[in-house]
């Protein structure tokens, strides 16, 4: 095969991993402006309605890492393939729900589907780029879909409530995941790390992704059961248990879901971290933010998605931008400003009024935030697999989507919690209910700024320019192995 060939296939092998990424990223939002509908219809109650999300977003990061160590020694197509099967299946199902408890327990399979999913794709992009230029470029456009994703996720998902119902925003998956299903044998390579033992750390993966689940739980079911209860203390104290339990499974493990050991790379723990900050402040704002327009403002689901195009629209247009920056070395200082952004953002909407207007009150800090995730989510992906082996493309990719999904799952726990705790408060206070709900969110926006700058001095001080240099200068000249080439 010549090498224009091999160059041709790989990028349409990679546009088909894309469009696989990107169902992944729609879906963590796309539910968001169709929650009260999904409410009404399926008779939610109030404090279970966010399950709809944070299930889907639980399981997708909490079973991720173990989805990359499965495609990692199964096979990378085989996984994806098999991923891509269970979500679509589960995407059929949660459009057939008639109640929550089917409805949550879809979106969960969903998640996991997901998991199994994303770290495949990922790592086979990893291995059909060589480490440089190319695979920057590959990465620039991977972390510019996840920048865009969630709040192209609102947008699609006003548009289905509002013309077709919330059933479509599921049924939207079936067909795409169908087609990807019959390309992926003929387009995608495949790869695994050579290996004759397959051990999987299932306790390790129960383990982390229970502690998780709990801490969850406890947290946004707090304002309802109060911080001092002894359901709210007993989750959080089995919840530190065993997310202690998993650091000691990991310790020990012969082959463990996240070996302790990759976290020596600096630049990939502090890109991790970051990753964990980005979905703690900016998938959460979307939440908030979606929830404020929808019951404050009283927008339908239709103009709640077509506000967020605001923020869309700027990360796509700056996401070339940003990954040149990279490229010419940046990517420390070009994370930090995303970051930095992202918390501006959220924090001039801290400034929202009970009676707001989208173009006085809301498009500034969505165009400033929509900016940040052009700036940070590229940079953050790079950082994230800078220097990673070929046997860890798996592990690394998966870790990093396990940190951007499980921020925003916890995110969006914490944000809830602090807003209905505010609210409640406000109520009994004698505030009118537009003016409580306003300044429930209001508190929760405050806590989500600070929690994406909290990332700025953590990416200043584990993001180290060497490493990435380092990583770039060894194989930005590299051709790509023979191997490789025979397998596109």
């Amino acid at each position: 095969m010549t090498s224009t060939s091999a160059h041709i296939n790989r990028w349409r092998a990679f546009a088909l991993l894309a469009v696989s990424f990107f169902m992944t990223i729609i879906d963590l939002t796309i539910v968001n402006v169709s929650l009260p509908t999904i409410g009404r219809d399926l008779h939610f109650s109030a404090t279970s309605l966010q399950w709809v999300v944070t299930a889907y977003a639980l399981t997708f990061g909490g079973f991720m890492l173990l989805g990359g160590r499965a495609a990692d020694l199964l096979g990378r197509r085989r996984i994806l393939m098999a991923g891509l099967s269970l979500f679509t299946v589960a995407s059929l199902g949660a459009a057939l729900s008639n109640d929550e408890t089917s409805l949550i327990a879809a979106r969960a399979v969903q998640g996991l589907g997901a998991a199994m999913m994303l770290p495949a794709a990922l790592s086979i992009v990893m291995n059909m780029f060589a480490e440089g230029a190319e695979r920057n470029k590959a990465l620039g456009i991977w972390g510019g879909l996840g920048a865009g994703g969630a709040t192209v996720g609102v947008i699609a998902g006003g548009f289905l409530t509002r013309y077709a119902g919330w059933q479509y925003i599921f049924y939207l998956n079936v067909p795409i995941g169908a087609v990807a299903l019959v390309l992926a044998p003929s387009i995608v390579p495949d790869s695994r790390v050579a290996s004759t033992r397959r051990r999987f750390d299932a306790l390790g993966a129960i383990a982390g992704t229970s502690g998780l689940v709990l801490l969850v739980d406890a947290i946004s079911q707090a304002p309802q059961y109060g911080w001092g209860a002894t359901r709210t203390v007993a989750l959080l104290a089995a919840s530190a248990a065993l997310l202690v339990a998993f650091v000691v499974i990991e310790a020990r493990a012969k082959e463990p879901v996240l070996p302790l050991s990759i976290f020596r790379l600096r630049t990939l723990a502090g890109a991790n971290l970051a990753g964990l900050l980005l979905g703690g402040s900016f998938f959460a704002f979307i939440f908030v933010g979606t929830l404020y327009m929808q019951q404050v403002l009283h927008y339908s689901a239709l103009q709640t998605g077509l506000a967020w195009l605001s923020a869309s629209l700027t990360s796509v247009a700056l996401a070339g931008i940003s990954q040149a920056l990279v490229t010419r070395g940046g990517a420390k200082v070009v994370m930090a400003i995303g970051m930095t952004l992202i918390g501006a953002g959220v924090m001039w909407a801290t400034q929202v009024p009970v009676h707001g207007h989208f173009l006085a009150n809301l498009a500034g800090p969505f165009v400033v935030a929509g900016a940040g995730t052009a700036f940070a989510f590229i940079p953050i992906s790079i950082a994230a697999l800078a220097g990673v082996s070929e046997h860890q493309a798996g592990l690394a990719s998966g870790l990093l989507n396990t940190s951007q999904q499980l921020g925003g799952a916890i995110g969006i726990a914490i944000a809830s919690s602090l807003a209905a705790s505010h609210t409640q408060t406000l109520l009994h206070a004698g505030d009118s209910a537009p003016s409580a709900l306003t300044g429930g969110f209001q508190q929760a926006l405050w806590v989500l700024g600070a929690i994406a700058l909290l990332a700025v001095p953590t990416i200043l001080a584990l993001v180290r320019r060497d490493e990435l240099s380092d990583a770039i200068a060894k194989t930005t000249i590299r051709e790509p192995q023979p191997a490789l080439a025979s397998a596109n």
